[in-house]
């Protein structure tokens, strides 16, 4: 008998007659995702779920009858309750693949700063040209704080190699071997921010990440600083940052997440002019989302086949449902 797979995200096409050829496959919604009443609705003898976005609460793993693996697309896992899945079972896998497209974004997003490339455009665009107006900042030899070293982080520090920047990061535990291989230097938090030119944000979203970029961390950075974010948009104190944008504590900002997505067109964040803003397309290119949906599709259907997947979210849920090798 075939098993029942539920996707709530449009993963690569190619990547459907895999999970088709074993299963029964309900395919994602057009254009937004699922509420929890619709998930609770679906998920009934579902045996794996493909998961985009959506809240999955205790109380949508609960409805989930007979749900086996949630192979979750993408590396966040702040909307997935690993203790209330791991209680129940249920393998969590994710497809951490994306970190050199994440850290082409946060480049992109650097060079688009300081080099007001989005203003220009949009001022020859309105018949303009006037290049003095767009006086820009050098980032070759500037330096960069590192919010977060883990595998984006990490690439992105490889990245400010080639443009011969001074690296520093902070993390919650130090990485001497990285340090090495990528001559960066270690800093606490408030020492980072003072220092950096720019400052980039590569942590998770949990309890201790929430509102970490407040208002206080916004004083100490610098008047001509900019800062990026590509991780999750609660990490900053969005009404921070306007009022630092609006009245000149920092230089800019470079935004692929927010608070709410999409944001309300009442966000004082869209009326200014220091600010990029893009709609959460860290890993939105052909190539990554490629890597994504094979990795999670293989990784779905290794557990289904009672296997070790290659990236295992709650290696805990091992101890009640152990695989094979």
């Amino acid at each position: 008998m075939k098993y029942r797979i539920l996707v709530t995200y449009p993963i690569y096409r190619g990547a459907v007659p895999r999970l088709e050829e074993v299963a029964t496959v309900k395919r994602p919604l057009p254009k937004r995702v699922y509420t929890k009443e619709e998930l609770v609705r679906d998920l009934r003898g579902v045996d794996a779920v493909i998961l985009g976005n959506e809240k999955f609460t205790a109380e949508v793993i609960d409805a989930a009858d007979g749900l086996k693996v949630i192979g979750r697309f993408g590396v966040g896992l702040d909307n997935v309750d690993l203790d209330a899945a791991t209680r129940k079972g249920i393998f969590i896998t994710f497809t951490p693949v994306l970190a050199e497209t994440c850290a082409d974004l946060t480049l992109g997003l650097i060079l688009a700063l300081a080099r007001r490339i989005v203003e220009g455009d949009s001022a020859v665009r309105a018949g303009g040209w006037e290049p003095e107006k767009f006086m820009g900042h050098d980032v070759h030899g500037a330096i960069l704080g590192i919010i977060g070293l883990g595998r984006i982080g990490s690439a992105v520090a490889r990245r400010a190699r080639g443009f011969n920047m001074k690296a520093l990061y902070y993390s919650r535990t130090r990485k001497p071997d990285l340090e090495r291989e990528l001559g960066l230097e270690y800093a606490d938090l408030d020492p980072l921010l003072k220092e950096s030119d720019f400052v980039s944000l590569h942590v998770p979203l949990n309890e201790k990440t929430v509102n970490m970029i407040g208002e206080r961390e916004l004083r100490l950075m610098k008047k001509t600083a900019y800062l990026i974010n590509i991780s999750r948009g609660l990490v900053v104190d969005e009404k921070a940052l306007y009022k630092a944008l609006a009245e000149g504590w920092i230089a800019g900002a470079g935004l692929d997440v927010l608070s709410v997505e999409p944001p309300s067109p009442e966000n004082p964040l869209l009326k200014l002019r220091n600010v990029i803003l893009t709609p959460h397309v860290g890993s939105a290119t052909v190539e990554c989302r490629r890597r994504m949906s094979t990795t999670v599709v293989d990784d779905m259907l290794r557990v289904l086949e009672g296997k070790m997947p290659r990236y295992l979210a709650n290696p805990e849920v091992l101890k009640t449902k152990p695989l094979s090798p």
